[in-house]
């Protein structure tokens, strides 16, 4: 959430742009996106192959616009009046296609990651969003609690693929922690998976209480 919060302060952005496709189905938007976090995924795993790290750039540019579409689909909509459950839904199925189709690329690439350490990234990240949705579908608030939303895995996954190439073009490719040694790369799975699942956890707990002061009578004696 810590950057989640700061969605409205990007509207300077998206309302020239959503006003000029008003009459653009806000679901084609949301197609745009999922193909390019798909092509970004294969470009993130290509970058790991022998002379193709200079595609962590490109990978980085491609999460900023699938992001940028992300956002804009629900602008689209409710400026055009199109907003709806139906592309609610949608929107929410594509984003956690679009989380693995991204991070999985990192996750499955041995240059850049462990892959038991990428399986542990997934698992935080999609457990973090099911948490939060999970809790409006049962009839409690709506949750981006936690230090790792949505908008914070897009800065994330911008920032640490120009990190490592740059990095790697002074011969920082790598660097040992504790007697290991780790990509930067890793350092954002480790991120993902460490505080990914934390805040699934966060938002559990906090999910619980909620339905414990929405519904007392189910507490027990």
């Amino acid at each position: 959430m810590v950057l989640d919060s700061k969605r409205a302060s990007v509207d300077f952005a998206l309302t020239p742009v959503a006003k000029r496709l008003i009459n653009v189905n806000p679901n084609m938007i949301s197609w745009a996106g999922l193909i390019l976090a798909f092509a970004c995924g294969f470009v993130f795993w290509l970058s790991g192959t022998d002379g193709n790290d200079w595609l962590l750039p490109v990978g980085a540019l491609m999460v900023i616009v699938s992001g940028y579409f992300d956002a804009l689909d629900g602008k689209v909509a409710k400026m055009s009046g199109k907003a709806g459950p139906k592309g609610d839904y949608l929107d929410h199925v594509f984003d956690r296609y679009a989380d693995v189709f991204m991070i999985g690329g990192v996750a499955f690439c041995a240059t850049w990651c462990d892959p038991y350490l990428g399986m542990l990234a997934l698992v935080g990240v999609l457990l973090t969003s099911y948490m939060g949705t999970q809790a409006q579908a049962i009839g409690a608030p709506r949750l981006y609690a936690g230090l790792l939303g949505r908008a914070d895995r897009v800065v994330l996954s911008t920032l640490f693929p120009l990190i490592q190439f740059v990095a790697m073009q002074f011969g920082y490719g790598t660097i040992d922690v504790a007697g290991f040694s780790i990509t930067w790369m890793e350092i954002m799975m480790i991120w993902f998976a460490v505080v990914g699942n934390l805040t699934a956890i966060q938002r559990a707990i906090i999910t619980w209480r909620n339905l414990e002061r929405m519904h007392p009578e189910e507490k027990k004696e």
